[in-house]
């Protein structure tokens, strides 16, 4: 099959909907970066071809220094990049200015960090033990020029001490923007959901008031037409909202019997019917987008599911690898309780993911075991193994989610190498590549550029 229209196809019929009266054409998404995980919300890219190669010197385009920190992946929308971070509020306000031709720094050094990846300052305990932040952080929505990395505005959504403290490795930026085309939507967790059009400019803001979530927050909001849904799995009162895209206004929401969550809901459109299916220790569940009835449910997976679940015409592929790891193949257009029926088509308990999210394609479906570089890839809609927990050499530890594009596999490691694999049923590495940093954000592709978002930069790096 032509590689562009078979993955175009998915896209419209499976995948993330977007009607037309709504938003931007379909084409628009498919040339952009609109959410954490790309056009399709999955990880595949649609249009693209990004460099093989790269290091400091090799197919960069340019660097800048975010301040602060954050996990949030970048989102771009035509010739803008939106990046979310948290500065501590007594730094100096930052600035962009010209380091050399290829290279650019944005405002002071980020914060130093600890041997577990995190701050080693404002972070104190997390979940509330071991003692608070005390330091004040202004949570920052930064624009940058997709040409040049320069700052083409920055708005300060709020400044405040977090009420509760972090693991290590989290930080207090770590749900991603998502955006229509028309405005940017941005969730902060306890410190505020908010609305801006691409100018910088505030529509409306949300209070959702301080939730306790064991780790730190880490969920981003999805888009379903005119619906923004923002999930809030705590240790408290769990809840699935949603809001009108354009006024705030709340539409519905819904109890979740779940505690500390760090997932994303998928939209997928199936028999004229948008459902948005999200991950959880209780159950998977998938809501009506209209009107949050509960279609179907399905238990089975461990503490801690982290992943964004993935889906193909026939099955949803939801995983966790906390306690208890499992994935589960559960077959679409049923209805109820489907736990322990033949709903469950296949399950395992080997090799899965902590927090990288799975990568569904061609039929393919590849995952990281816990947060690690051991790759498994089994035929998706069978669970059949063609290689299970292969250590991908160069890289240690694994946040980010891979992306797939080209019949490539882009593979980001915590210690700043990301290797390049075939698209494959055995692991064929095309390339290795080293740089200055460290990676816990997924990567981004937009044309021929890459981005990777590090604990210190933001790198745009380009097939020559």
């Amino acid at each position: 099959m032509n590689r562009c229209f078979g993955l175009a196809a998915c896209a419209a019929g499976l995948l993330t909907s977007w009607p037309a009266a709504a938003a931007p054409d379909q084409a628009s998404f498919n040339r952009n970066w609109p959410h954490w995980r790309g056009p399709a919300a999955n990880g595949l890219v649609l249009q693209g071809n990004p460099p093989l190669e790269w290091s400091e010197t090799k197919n960069l385009k340019w660097k800048v220094v975010i301040p602060g920190t954050g996990h949030a992946t970048p989102i771009i929308w035509e010739n803008r990049i939106f990046v979310l971070t948290a500065v501590p509020a007594a730094r100096p306000a930052a600035t962009a200015f010209q380091v050399n031709p290829s290279t650019q720094v944005f405002g002071q050094e980020a914060p130093r960090r600890g041997p577990g990846g995190g701050r080693e300052r404002g972070g104190g305990g997390f979940g509330g033990r071991g003692g608070g932040p005390t330091e004040e952080y202004a949570f920052k929505v930064l624009c940058l020029d997709r040409a040049t990395g320069q700052v083409v505005w920055e708005q300060t959504a709020r400044k405040e001490v977090p009420h509760q403290g972090i693991q290590s490795s989290n930080s207090y930026s770590s749900g991603s923007p998502v955006t229509d085309g028309e405005r940017l939507y941005v969730s902060f967790g306890s410190q505020g959901l908010y609305c801006y059009d691409l100018a910088g400019n505030r529509i409306w803001d949300k209070d959702l008031g301080k939730v306790s979530v064991t780790f730190g927050e880490g969920s981003s909001p999805a888009l379903v037409g005119d619906t923004l849904l923002v999930l809030q799995d705590n240790n408290g009162d769990s809840f699935l909202y949603a809001f009108d895209k354009r006024t705030g206004r709340e539409l519905w929401k819904k109890s979740r019997d779940e505690g500390s969550g760090w997932t994303t809901p998928y939209i997928l459109t199936r028999g004229g019917r948008t459902q948005a299916i999200v991950s959880g220790t209780t159950a998977v569940r998938s809501y009506d987008s209209v009107s949050g009835e509960v279609l179907w449910q399905c238990s089975g997976l461990g503490s801690n599911p982290v992943p964004m679940v993935v889906a193909d015409a026939q099955n949803v592929y939801a995983m966790s690898g906390h306690r208890e790891p499992a994935a589960l193949a559960i077959r679409l257009g049923r209805s109820g309780d489907l736990t322990g029926t033949d709903a469950v088509v296949w399950k395992t308990d080997r090799g899965t993911s902590y927090v990288p999210s799975p990568l569904l394609y061609d039929g393919l479906l590849f995952f990281c075991q816990r947060t690690s570089a051991m790759l498994t890839c089994v035929e998706a809609a069978t669970g059949k193994p063609h290689f299970e927990q292969a250590r991908i050499e160069g890289i240690s530890g694994m946040y980010s989610s891979p992306i797939g594009v080209n019949d490539r596999i882009y593979l980001a490691g915590q210690n700043g190498t990301t290797v390049v694999l075939e698209k494959a049923t055995e692991v064929k590495v095309l390339a290795k590549n080293d740089l200055e940093d460290g990676f816990d954000a997924s990567p981004a592709v937009v044309g021929n550029e890459l981005f990777l978002r590090g604990r210190k930069h933001l790198y745009c790096l380009v097939a020559n």
